[in-house]
């Protein structure tokens, strides 16, 4: 499990520096939200 945590916040992080506005950090947000989610199903 933490493995699993280490890897979205580094994941996060990349895509997170990779966007150049508020809405693509919104997106951004949102598809981490969704692997979260999806990882604890």
């Amino acid at each position: 499990m933490k493995l699993i945590s280490t890897f979205l916040v580094l994941a996060f992080a990349l895509t997170l520096s990779a966007c150049n506005t508020v809405e693509g950090a919104g997106k951004d947000i949102q598809k981490g939200g969704e692997v979260i989610e999806d990882s604890a199903k």
